[in-house]
């Protein structure tokens, strides 16, 4: 049987882990998030254009939700409204001696690719060593987690679900940030009641499941 510390040990320890971060982390929020262009856009370093970009997202959302617009009609009338803009402007721009924007400014810079491929990296790697079944507690919560979200998937569709993500992705990581103190706090409280709940289902379950010894195979 495993054996607990008491409540009373737990409470003079958290003077030890006031510093502790979210996950463990020893960097800044805006350091874990990349640190670019994605960074400033989550933390909302530049309001109107993280502003504009979840309005943007909600107004998709409501033409092919609200409105049920078809995909293939929509992008194409966007983009005729597009180079009707682009086309007035340079037309305007010859006959009155504008200076016509340079098209390397709204193109995407590579660092946001970079730091989309530094995550799927992290998470494909994360997703392997926790299914791996070497500890048995992040194991379960993340089965326990996917199953959560295919019961919630079963209620909203899909267009509604990842219109949920954004919105959470757009907002959350700036309430954290304002917020870090508390949040962690919380976190920390839930990760110590959890862990009891799960080292004791742990010992008094999967303990007692049998296993076979594995025999090691002699090198030559």
């Amino acid at each position: 049987m495993l054996i607990y510390s008491s409540s009373e040990a737990e409470d003079s320890n958290d003077h030890n882990v006031v510093t502790a971060k979210l996950f463990g982390r020893e960097r800044s929020l805006h350091s874990v998030l990349g640190g670019g262009q994605v960074a400033n856009l989550l933390l909302w370093r530049n309001k109107s254009l993280s502003a504009a970009i979840l309005l943007a997202i909600t107004m998709i959302w409501f033409l092919f939700e609200v409105v049920e617009y078809n995909f293939v009609t929509l992008i194409c009338h966007i983009s005729i409204v597009v180079m009707l803009m682009v086309f007035i402007t340079y037309t305007a721009a010859k006959f009155a001696n504008w200076d016509l924007p340079d098209i390397h400014e709204i193109t995407i810079q590579e660092s946001a690719f970079r730091w989309l491929y530094r995550k799927v990296n992290w998470l494909l790697l994360r997703f392997y060593e926790i299914s791996s079944g070497e500890n048995f507690i992040e194991f379960f919560l993340v089965i326990g987690s996917l199953w959560i979200i295919s019961v919630i998937g079963n209620y909203f569709s899909s267009l509604n679900l990842l219109f949920f993500c954004f919105v959470c992705l757009g907002t959350l990581p700036v309430f954290y940030e304002q917020y870090e103190g508390e949040v962690d706090r919380l976190v920390r409280k839930g990760s110590k009641d959890a862990k009891k709940v799960l080292k004791k289902f742990d010992s008094k379950v999967l303990d007692k499941i049998p296993r076979g010894r594995v025999k090691e195979k002699k090198r030559k």
